[in-house]
């Protein structure tokens, strides 16, 4: 069974990309797409193969050092995160060099999320219906030529403090490229398509950083690239 075969995603996606064409129907504009819940302890626990699929709006886009309010969040967290932008899109059983030639470029991000309701083995239906969590995004303003992972090293900040470097920024993910592929693979499944110019946020390097009433900033620096940051209010 393909990963997307899974029963409830079955139940999910549908009702997922019919809030996605709703959206666009009343004007918003599409950004690209998200994986979520793809650490190794998660798809354990959830009984998946690989991770879920969500959506991005271009509303839900926050510049770097923008401010969002938490106010109505119920478990606010955020995600640093390796954006690509498509240059093309895959073609079905393409090899890894053609997933990684058909990126454009690397970016830093910041994934801004609400963990409710918390995800369970028979909740996936309602998770997927919801978007994964899926808040705001932060971009950087630079980008990295390519779909060449190799040489970056992430460093993550929060409360003013290094909480995280990793020279292996696909550890707690996988591999960018197997990402780029399954996204490429489920959106066809489903009827729609990755395309040139989406950006696919490819899940948390770190483990989500559940967000406190004392988290005024969080940075996400994706070393040579860029960096991205973000800034909370409660109002």
């Amino acid at each position: 069974m393909n990963a997307w075969e899974h029963p409830l995603i079955k139940k999910g996606m549908p009702l997922q990309l019919a809030e996605r064409r709703a959206r666009i129907a009343a004007g918003d504009k599409p950004l690209g797409w998200k994986v979520g819940l793809g650490a190794p302890a998660a798809m354990q626990k959830l009984g998946l193969a690989a991770p879920i699929v969500g959506f991005l709006m271009q509303s839900a886009q926050i510049k770097s050092g923008g401010t969002v309010s938490l106010k109505g969040y119920v478990r606010p967290a955020a995600e640093p995160e390796i954006a690509v932008r498509m240059a093309t899109t895959p073609q079905p059983n393409a090899s890894a060099d053609d997933v990684r030639t058909a990126i454009k470029e690397i970016i830093p991000a910041i994934e801004i999320v609400d963990v409710e309701p918390v995800s369970m083995p028979d909740n996936l239906d309602v998770i997927l219906a919801g978007d994964i969590f899926q808040r705001h995004v932060v971009l950087g303003e630079t980008a990295r030529a390519g779909g060449n992972i190799g040489g970056l090293t992430s460093r993550v900040t929060r409360r003013g403090a290094l909480i995280n470097t990793t020279t292996d920024p696909e550890a707690l993910t996988g591999k960018v490229v197997d990402i780029v592929a399954h996204v490429a693979a489920t959106l066809a499944a489903y009827g729609e398509q990755l395309s040139p110019g989406d950006i696919i946020i490819t899940g948390s390097i770190t483990p989500p950083q559940m967000l406190e009433a004392d988290d005024t900033a969080f940075v996400h620096a994706l070393d040579p690239v860029d960096e991205v940051r973000i800034t909370f209010t409660r109002d």
